[in-house]
């Protein structure tokens, strides 16, 4: 079988949502794995979502929380809301009670990327108070780290990412992820894919 890895997020202007598809596309690239794209439910009605000026969604599946104990890993993605994750993300969460309460996500491996409005926006902190969800349930945070090579240490142009996970600045909106986003995005996908695949062991191979 399969291993299974799911891209969950939450994308208001669609800075995340390029990540995502980004990571999903490193780790289809993984021999023997599964990659999925989902979308946590909006929380806001479109009347408010339109004064804001955000577009439409895209046609990624709604995922609900009894979807995720299918999953063999997970990349997780949000933007940030004052140095931590957006509130519709952190709802999608709090209604995986059912789940915690019986460990089905427990030693899964989990990754986290984000999109921040500025370089001091919470590049770090967002992915760090984040854990904390992982941690309840028994997750395995899996970072970046510095696997990314001499993309991490980009210092002529600005660059979102760190090593807790792929990243991107947003700005007043108009900025998009850059090329080297992108591929620290397709590297964290296929990072943890190889390490769900590993985790699974024979089956997943």
């Amino acid at each position: 079988m399969a291993t299974k890895v799911y891209i969950v997020y939450y994308s208001m202007y669609g800075h995340v949502e390029k990540l995502a598809q980004e990571i999903r596309n490193g780790a289809a690239s993984v021999e023997g794995v599964e990659a999925k794209l989902w979308q946590v439910p909006e929380t806001l009605p479109e009347e408010v979502l339109s004064k804001m000026s955000a577009p439409p969604k895209n046609d990624a599946p709604i995922i609900t929380p009894n979807e995720l104990a299918e999953a063999d890993g997970f990349v997780f993605g949000f933007p940030t809301r004052f140095g931590m994750m957006a509130a519709q993300f952190k709802a999608f969460l709090d209604a995986t009670g059912g789940l915690w309460r019986t460990q089905q996500l427990a030693g899964k491996p989990a990754g986290i990327f984000y999109s921040t409005g500025s370089q001091g926006g919470g590049q770090e902190t967002t992915a760090l108070t984040a854990i904390t969800q992982l941690v309840h349930h028994g997750m395995i945070f899996v970072p970046s780290g510095y696997t990314f090579g001499a993309g991490m240490f980009e210092m002529e142009k600005v660059k979102g990412g760190s090593p807790y996970g792929a990243g991107t600045f947003a700005g007043d909106g108009s900025r998009q992820p850059t090329e080297l986003e992108m591929e620290q995005a397709f590297h964290q996908g296929k990072y943890i894919a190889a390490i769900s695949k590993k985790l699974k062991g024979p089956a997943g191979a």
